[in-house]
């Protein structure tokens, strides 16, 4: 697997956007293209749609049909789009609604919950991409799922299955990762999926990030991964140094992400509203911590950040 710019197919800085939703709940489309448009002019070359950070697990199908749709005729970088549950059978009808919407490819994430076995694991990944044309990327984030995708499981997958093209790598495991790039065929892509491992994973033969910090610091992290792979590597630690009080904003035990993200659109003036349940609405503490981030990357924060949670742009 090479690691250079210009392999990874879905981009560089890939922002795990999140859902926006108004002040009732309810789907903001017109925010979600509103949203993904700003993040393709401030860093972001590739989105993920409907992922964890954007609360796929509670949308419809039929709003994720609309999301995606539209941010896909919105934007014109490479639209992933968050299709992974623990249905197998449900993961297949997403994956295909996905397609009809145009997604350009599919990242599905491990079966949680259920804790399925290694061979149950590579059943369930074999039976998406077989029912899709779509190129898929596998969401290996064990803290999560509670269960890791063995080496040797995505090796096999790898090379056995040619629509499986790469997997976003949220393990915390740079050791595996290294010997995961080293083992699988030319062209499948490790993309980083833990902001704070992301310089270290592109050390290692990343091609990318998946980045949930680049809703508000996106401009940095592409600075820093485009220093990286011009051999600036003073640069890129430079830039990463820069970031880390942003990796540690972006997700808590009191505050888990997307809380954080989404406070960070609203300080910013995006489109955003609060966290459905599970996670529910933030306090406002965590709205002035994140207008704090921001200032510290130099950035203007929106004057109604704190009072307005819907947030519009200023």
């Amino acid at each position: 697997m090479k690691s250079s710019p210009g392999t990874a197919r879905f981009g560089t800085v890939i922002t795990a956007m999140v859902t926006p939703f108004d002040d009732e709940g309810r789907l903001d489309v017109d925010g979600a293209v509103t949203l993904a448009r700003w993040l393709t002019s401030h860093g972001s070359d590739g989105l993920v749609v409907a992922g964890t950070t954007g609360e796929g697990p509670v949308l419809t199908d039929a709003e994720l049909g609309q999301l995606w749709q539209a941010v896909v005729e919105a934007v014109t970088v490479p639209v992933l789009a968050g299709t992974g549950s623990n249905d197998t059978a449900h993961t297949i009808e997403c994956t295909k609604l996905a397609e009809a919407a145009g997604a350009h490819g599919a990242l599905v994430v491990t079966p949680y919950y259920s804790r399925p076995s290694q061979a149950g694991l590579s059943a369930h990944f074999r039976a998406v991409a077989a029912a899709t044309a779509l190129p898929v990327v596998l969401y290996d984030v064990p803290v999560r799922t509670g269960r890791r995708i063995g080496r040797d499981t995505m090796v096999q997958l790898a090379q056995d299955v040619t629509n499986i093209v790469g997997v976003k790598d949220a393990t915390g495991d740079p050791a595996g990762s290294a010997r995961l790039v080293a083992e699988t065929p030319e062209g499948f892509e490790l993309y980083s999926g833990d902001d704070a491992l992301t310089l270290p994973l592109l050390a290692l033969g990343a091609v990318g990030a998946v980045s949930v910090a680049s809703h508000w610091a996106g401009e940095e992290i592409a600075s820093m991964v485009s220093a990286w792979f011009k051999g600036d590597t003073d640069g890129a630690r430079t830039s990463n140094v820069r970031l880390f009080e942003s990796y540690d904003f972006q997700t808590s035990e009191t505050f888990p992400n997307p809380l954080p993200a989404k406070a960070a659109c609203r300080a910013l003036g995006l489109p955003a509203g609060q966290c459905r349940l599970p996670l529910g609405a933030a306090p406002p503490e965590l709205d002035e911590r994140a207008r704090l981030v921001i200032a510290n990357l130099g950035r203007d924060v929106h004057a109604g950040a704190g009072a307005h949670p819907g947030g519009s742009l200023a």
